[in-house]
């Protein structure tokens, strides 16, 4: 079977997507599958291209077993939404013109969106060659950026939302990453026959040296002289001796709900914690703006994004690990995927989270509070800061739970399956 797997975001950029997309390609290489991802030149969240790929047109490189043809792009950063358009339509036309002819044949082609542009070079290269379509959504598009308030203008969101559904009658099968995603498509007339669902996951065996809190503690309860090899880690991160440390690892984005986490910080300052948030994104500035205006800089460090590499270690360091998104009815169904990482890595989680989210944190041990409640988390972080014993422990069930349910080679194999069924169906 030939895979032609078709989106704007791919490592080396580190992200949600990225890390779904390149470890579903190297899982399906390994099992014998042809893959050819087809992408633009890395440069998401910042805008900016690493040296080697500035004024590249395009470039053909070999990765864990597979081919990834990389196209230009118009590279911005990840604010203002009509540059962001922009950087969109111009892979979406760089994709066909320019790397279409790079990427041979194939028996299926699968776009990950968003970015919702990305369909329409998916489903003219199908055409061309004669294959199987399949869209998979890992956001809804434009559904949730009317509820953030991003899109009002009412004849533009019409637009979109027939071009969506457009797209999804055009696919042959239609993948969503959460069972939220997929009622949502049902009640728009999507036929139940034509989604499947198939979560995020986290490759388990990746974060097996961090598995545990090894925290040697004080009769009080705090951290110190931690035996683990972290504690280079934790000063980077600007802990002290004696801190616990909560972390944020992810998008600062405007789903997050980021400044309430600093709310929640400042409820804390007399607390022995370090609120920790290492990211890029557009909320960035707000979150920075909101540390200093609640006076909290002294326990609060905002530290850019790291590389994939890095992460393991980095969730190694911490002692809880947050997973915020805004108080919006439409992120019920959105499933954050970095806390299956913070529950791979045997990290004590807390949420703040609705919905399905909420169900899964709930049934693997986490902490979960309603989003965007300042107080309700500063209680949740202040109570297991004073208790490392069930820190541990919840880090020990959420690691089961996770590998249990939530392990990305098994879910690889299911999407695999799914596309030899739909190539073998006449």
């Amino acid at each position: 079977m030939r895979v032609l797997l078709v989106t704007h975001y791919f490592p080396p950029e580190v992200g949600a997507p990225q890390a779904r997309l390149s470890e579903l390609a190297r899982y399906w290489a390994t099992d014998g599958v042809e893959v050819t991802v087809l992408t633009g030149m890395p440069n998401h969240p910042t805008g900016t291209l690493p040296p080697e790929y500035r004024r590249a047109v395009l470039r053909r490189e070999r990765h864990d077993g597979y081919l990834v043809v990389r196209t230009w792009l118009y590279a911005t950063p990840n604010r203002g939404l009509v540059r962001k358009v922009l950087g969109h339509l111009s892979f979406m036309v760089s994709g066909v013109l320019l790397g279409g002819w790079r990427t041979g044949g194939c028996d299926v082609v699968v776009v990950s969106s968003p970015t919702f542009f990305s369909i329409g070079s998916a489903w003219l290269l199908a055409r061309l060659r004669r294959a199987r379509l399949v869209v998979e959504v890992r956001d809804l598009w434009p559904a949730i950026f009317v509820e953030l308030g991003i899109l009002t203008n009412r004849r533009v969101i019409e637009l979109l939302e027939r071009l969506e559904l457009a797209a999804y009658r055009a696919a042959d099968t239609v993948v969503v990453v959460s069972e939220g995603f997929r009622e949502n498509l049902l009640r728009r007339g999507v036929p139940p026959s034509k989604v499947t669902t198939i979560r995020n996951g986290v490759d388990v065996g990746r974060f097996a040296a961090a598995s545990a809190d090894t925290a040697v503690n004080r009769p009080d309860g705090t951290a110190v002289n931690r035996p683990d090899g972290t504690a280079g880690t934790r000063a980077r991160l600007g802990a002290a001796d004696g801190e616990t440390v909560v972390l944020y690892l992810g998008a600062l984005g405007i789903s997050q709900g980021l400044p309430s986490v600093a709310e929640a910080a400042a409820l804390l300052r007399e607390e022995p914690l370090r609120f920790a948030f290492v990211g890029e994104g557009a909320d960035k500035p707000r979150l920075v703006e909101t540390v200093a205006r609640l006076g909290v800089e002294e326990t609060v460090t905002v530290s850019p994004a790291v590389e994939r590499d890095e992460v393991p270690g980095l969730l190694a360091a911490a002692d809880i690990c947050l997973v915020p998104l805004r108080d919006v009815p439409l992120f019920a169904t959105f499933i954050p995927s970095k806390m299956f990482e913070y529950l791979a890595a045997g990290k004590a989680v807390v949420g703040a989270v609705r919905g399905e989210p909420r169900r899964i944190l709930e049934e693997a041990g986490a902490v979960v509070v309603d989003p965007e409640d300042a107080v309700a988390l500063a209680d949740a972080l202040r109570a297991l800061a004073h208790d490392p014993d069930r820190r541990r422990a919840m880090g020990h069930r959420g690691r089961q739970y996770v590998a249990r349910h939530f392990d990305r080679r098994v879910l690889a194999a299911e999407y695999r399956d799914l596309l030899r069924g739909l190539v073998m169906t006449p």
